[in-house]
């Protein structure tokens, strides 16, 4: 074979390559060991919450919220503590607590639905009497109303009744008057007439019969100057039929006598 004499001749030993140091896995778990023991941990779990106030312990955001709507606390704080559970002593205590609890406000509520009742009954009462007390002074006022009537009302008849006695007293002189001067005339010395003169005896006194609605009659004499009305007057006291408005009136001629009739004399109708 050629060869150049400037080419260098092949080397018969095996060529060598550099390694990068090779690391012990033992080695290196014991030093992550050394590193985390070394550490020293600060986090620390919540386990429970707290009351600030009273010192409670709660397991549950519920408990804390219903202590602090039943008790008024408002400051809390979460606590490594934990809650332990209760025992079978501690849960018969809480349970006998809660029912003194409950009897004493079934209690209460029975107390003032007691007193309830007899401020109730109490203001019934007084109403009744109330009532009753105005009941019995509108009866009085009634009454005394209706006895203020009935005494005008006989004031009323009385004074009409001194109105016909005083009218036929009056009537009466009239007629003695008229009958004395009818006597002197009489008794005087007659004139002789050539013609004969007839006389018309005059009445001064008229007799009625009434009879009212319910059959019965009643008579009186009147003056035959007296008006219509006394004779109505006369009807209204001494009637004994139904009270009630009534006219007058004549069978023979038959006439119903009307409003102004009764001012007009009987010897005029």
């Amino acid at each position: 074979l050629l060869a150049h004499s400037n080419d260098a001749e092949p080397s018969s030993e095996p060529p060598t390559t550099e390694s990068a140091p090779m690391s012990n896995p033992e080695t290196s778990d014991q030093q992550d060991t050394a590193d985390a023991s070394s550490q020293v941990s600060t986090t620390e779990v919540a386990n429970s919450m707290k009351c600030d106030i009273c010192g409670k312990l709660f397991k549950s955001n519920l408990e804390v919220e219903f202590h602090a709507t039943k008790s008024g606390h408002d400051r809390f704080s979460e606590s490594t503590e934990e809650k332990k559970p209760l025992t079978e002593e501690e849960k018969k205590e809480q349970l006998r607590i809660l029912t003194e609890k409950l009897k004493q406000k079934n209690k209460k509520r029975e107390e003032q639905e007691k007193k309830d009742a007899q401020a109730r009954e109490k203001n019934r009462i007084k109403s009744g009497k109330e009532m009753t007390q105005a009941r019995r002074k509108l009866e009085d006022l009634k009454m005394k109303k209706l006895l203020n009537e009935r005494k005008r009302e006989k004031e009323e008849e009385k004074l009409a009744w001194q109105r016909v006695k005083e009218q036929i007293e009056t009537d009466k002189a009239a007629r003695r008057a008229k009958a004395d001067a009818q006597k002197a005339l009489a008794a005087s010395p007659s004139t002789p007439s050539s013609s004969t003169s007839t006389y018309r005896k005059e009445y001064n006194d008229t007799k009625l019969q009434i009879r009212l609605t319910n059959g019965q009659t009643l008579t009186q004499s009147f003056g035959n100057k007296e008006k219509l009305s006394a004779v109505r007057l006369f009807i209204e006291i001494n009637r004994t039929d139904a009270p009630g408005p009534f006219s007058l009136m004549t069978n023979f001629p038959k006439k119903i006598f009307m409003e102004e009739d009764y001012e007009a004399p009987l010897n005029a109708l």
